[in-house]
């Protein structure tokens, strides 16, 4: 941080909470105005944390836990592989080899030229502990994202509340097992994929914020700033564009709460973690949660607008990574805790990991977004 932005920052912080040090959230509008699309589409499985959606040689695949699970056309599953951590994402190369990520553990490739390799969870002088989300750039080369050195990938809610900026992007050869650094010093990078100019865009999650970086560690630019949820893995549309998944979304008691350290410390020391004030990947299972401010229920009925902890949504960018379309679970809701979508055979499959299911969206909906409540997606 040069001289000058760290005396504005000091003044930020002390001359009524500017920049970083204000609690404010956008608001959700525009093409992110909510709706109740993600609850009224069809599910086409359901799986225990079911989590990274890839096609890989025609088939759809999932992780769920230590396992990976193949959703076959009929509506049955099967479990394809399993491993000795959680896995923590699944990408796959154009001729089909499949990278692994596991929590504590680094990467396992199955399949292609290099099935078999294990990467460890530190390699040449870098943490692969905690691996979020991966491309491959060419059958020898992957593009990973570490969200953090500190803790592992199932502790993203303490990584958040200690103001983590220990992630990192890495560039690591599968032939000469070794590990490059992109770029260091980022908030949790949950997602990455390929832009235009030989770029990578990247999901820096606690700055809720897109990033476009030179491959070569070169220069970095903010292609898209301040969104009202934290961002998680990104891939490309076959329509254009960008399917983004935010599987949390953030509240003005979650940035005051992330201001005040001393309150900070003394809740995490002291407070089970399922009832910390942080987001979640589901919540209203106990009324030892922390209401997060505000009236949620009324006359028996849970406000969609009220204050909560998880939330559902899905967002459509354009080319130049601009919002254009969305599709929510707000918080009167139970599909929360988007993490991942892919598209198959004409529709786009959508994991909610806080639920446990697997959802479809109808080709049309990816056309014409407006037609997405009409034109559901049938089960599988």
């Amino acid at each position: 941080m040069s001289g000058s932005s760290r005396i504005r920052n000091i003044v930020d912080r002390f001359m009524g909470g500017r920049g970083e040090h204000s609690i404010t959230v956008p608001v959700m509008d525009g093409a992110l105005k909510p709706n109740n699309y993600l609850e009224q589409v069809a599910a086409v499985s359901s799986a225990e944390g079911a989590d990274n959606l890839i096609r890989a040689n025609g088939h759809t695949l999932l992780s769920s836990g230590n396992r990976v699970i193949e959703l076959h056309g009929d509506g049955r599953t099967s479990v394809r592989n399993s491993y000795e951590a959680e896995i923590t994402f699944l990408c796959t190369s154009p001729q089909a080899a499949i990278a692994v990520g596991l929590d504590g553990k680094g990467i396992a490739i199955a399949g292609g030229r290099h099935d078999g390799k294990r990467l460890p969870a530190k390699l040449s002088g870098q943490n692969l502990n905690c691996p979020t989300a991966a491309i491959f750039l060419d059958e020898d080369t992957l593009a990973v994202c570490n969200g953090s050195s500190t803790y592992l990938a199932p502790a993203w809610s303490r990584d958040l509340l200690s103001l983590g900026r220990s992630g990192s992007v890495l560039r690591l050869d599968l032939i000469q097992d070794k590990a490059d650094l992109v770029r260091g010093g980022l908030g949790f990078p949950a997602g990455i994929a390929a832009a235009p100019g030989g770029k990578l865009v990247v999901a820096e999650a606690w700055k809720h914020r897109l990033l476009a970086l030179a491959i070569d560690g070169g220069g970095i630019e903010t292609v898209l700033p301040d969104l009202p949820a934290y961002p998680g893995r990104i891939i490309s549309s076959q329509e254009g564009g960008y399917w983004l998944a935010l599987f949390a979304v953030r509240s003005q008691l979650q940035e005051f709460v992330l201001r005040e350290n001393r309150y900070r410390r003394e809740m995490m020391a002291n407070i089970d973690p399922e009832y910390w004030i942080a987001p979640a990947l589901s919540s209203g299972r106990s009324f030892k949660e922390p209401l997060q401010a505000g009236s949620v229920i009324r006359l028996g009925i849970h406000k969609p607008w009220a204050p909560t902890r998880s939330y559902g949504l899905l967002l459509r960018l354009d080319d130049d990574f601009q919002p254009v379309w969305s599709a929510h679970s707000r918080a009167d809701g139970n599909r929360h805790g988007i993490t991942s979508c892919v598209e198959t055979d004409g529709r786009l499959f959508v994991t909610s990991k806080g639920l446990g299911e697997v959802l479809a969206i109808d080709h049309l909906a990816l056309t014409e977004p407006d037609d997405v409540v009409a034109q559901v997606g049938s089960a599988a």
